[in-house]
């Protein structure tokens, strides 16, 4: 018999927002990297990367710099930023019943009522556990190709 597998989602903001953050990282010494750029290498809507990039600005992963040789930069550098922490940055949180008392949307009324709690709290523990143990340094195998 064939095992069923639960497959976890992440979003296109996710998938999206790390793919940039990756080419940012991954850009030549002193270059910048312009949305156009990112857009065009991964056949991704420019109008949506600018949101992503604007949130990843927001979360202090990037900077930016207009005009003439403008794009944006990396803050950090690569080999200390996580995959999990980009990932948390761009996706819904998990619920807040783990980190507090108060369920969301939880029908029961009590967290520590809930039967099902420590499935999830393992199954959240176990997806960060491998989100932390990758940052964009170790998902850095190509240079993009200059815009």
């Amino acid at each position: 018999m064939a095992k069923n597998v639960i497959i976890m989602r992440i979003s296109t903001r996710g998938r999206y927002g790390l793919k940039a953050l990756l080419d940012i990282a991954a850009k030549p010494g002193g270059k910048r990297v312009n949305v156009a750029g990112i857009a065009k290498r991964h056949s991704i809507s420019e109008a949506y990367l600018e949101q992503l990039v604007a949130t990843l600005k927001k979360h202090g992963f990037v900077t930016s710099v207009r005009g003439a040789g403008g794009g944006y930069d990396l803050l950090r550098p690569p080999n200390e930023v996580s995959v999990a922490e980009v990932l948390n940055a761009l996706e819904e949180p998990a619920p807040r019943c783990f980190d507090s008392d108060e369920p969301d949307g939880c029908r029961v009324g009590s967290c520590d009522q809930c039967t099902t709690k420590p499935v999830w709290e393992k199954l959240y523990g176990s997806v960060n556990e491998v989100l932390e143990s990758y940052t964009l340094a170790d998902l850095i195998t190509t240079k993009p190709k200059e815009d």
